[in-house]
């Protein structure tokens, strides 16, 4: 049974399979998730180009996002024969091109509609069927209207929310917009937590270290980290002993980055360009003096054809100390 006590969240363009190798150095134990995949692109794409991964990576849970209830129980079947230990289905996402899809944060507005998807996915598969939502979108933002969806959805057999602790706006808030303006309203997933027992309530939302992700935990069953967790990777290296009780030891931010060469190197053998990698390595450093010289070396120099491990290691180079 895998545990959602710490989560890195679905982002796109950003946990790919490379983030999410080097994440799994940082932790062992920390739930990853896929970038959103569309029902779409998996029924008609190249398969084992979107849902390849590494093995080092489990426990890792693929997000999907659709609104038709067959397409969505084919991919979760794809996804199960593919070794992923969860399927979550996005109902969260407030992007244009999610909107124009009829999935992602619009579909709160149709509750049966999820329910049905849910119970399709469940019948098809055997591992664990999650969604993850907003507490409301637009002006369906109340407490009750939060309660209203996920207690049919619950019905649809979903034992599983992950919850964005802000409201979307489908309408005038760009995508970034929808992470920043709308206030933080965690009260309200407590609430949920309090009333429905029964679930397992996992909060996301403007979460930024593990004190914060220790106090979310006393009132939900799990923390989920978004861009916090990509922009200051290092504040998973403590997650396995502070959240998990794992007695071993701390590495250091330099022994990170050399454990990942091995990988990196295959990676450059089979023709991807550094700079593909190497941008999920920018932050490692955050807060160490020589961060901002790390950082600009490896973008000015990572996307030159010939660049290889050596462009890391000159960058290491001007760290101060670690």
């Amino acid at each position: 049974m895998i545990s959602r006590r710490f989560c890195v969240a679905p982002m796109m363009e950003y946990t790919d399979r490379h983030e999410r190798y080097f994440l799994r150095l940082l932790s062992s134990k920390a739930l990853l998730y896929t970038e959103m995949l569309t029902t779409r692109a998996i029924l008609n794409g190249d398969r084992d180009y979107l849902l390849g991964y590494n093995k080092e990576e489990h426990p890792i849970a693929i997000q999907l996002g659709g609104s038709d209830p067959t397409e969505l129980a084919q991919c979760a079947r794809i996804s199960e024969d593919y070794g992923y230990d969860e399927v979550n289905l996005n109902v969260g996402c407030p992007s244009d091109r999610v909107k124009s899809g009829q999935f992602g944060a619009s579909l709160m507005a149709h509750p049966s509609l999820v329910a049905e998807c849910v119970h399709a996915m469940k019948k098809a598969v055997s591992v664990p069927v999650t969604v993850k939502c907003r507490i409301g979108i637009d002006d369906m933002d109340s407490y009750d209207d939060m309660r209203h969806f996920v207690d049919i959805v619950a019905e649809g057999g979903c034992q599983v929310f992950i919850v964005h602790a802000r409201k979307a706006w489908l309408q005038g808030l760009s995508p970034k917009e929808n992470r920043e303006i709308p206030p933080l309203r965690y009260e309200d997933v407590y609430r949920l937590k309090q009333e429905r027992k029964d679930l397992e309530i996992i909060i996301n939302g403007g979460i930024t270290d593990l004190t914060q992700v220790k106090h979310h935990l006393e009132k939900t069953d799990g923390v989920m980290l978004g861009r916090a967790a990509y922009h200051n990777p290092y504040l998973l290296a403590e997650v396995d002993q502070q959240l998990y009780g794992v007695n071993t030891a701390v590495p250091s931010r330099s022994e990170i980055l050399h454990s990942f060469y091995p990988y990196l190197q295959r990676q450059l053998d089979l023709g991807i360009p550094l700079n593909a990698i190497s941008r999920h390595l920018l932050g490692l450093f955050q807060g160490v003096a020589g961060a901002r010289a790390w950082r600009r070396y490896i973008s000015e120099n990572a996307y030159k054809k010939q660049a290889n491990v050596s462009v890391l290691e000159t960058a290491l180079s001007f760290i101060e100390s670690d």
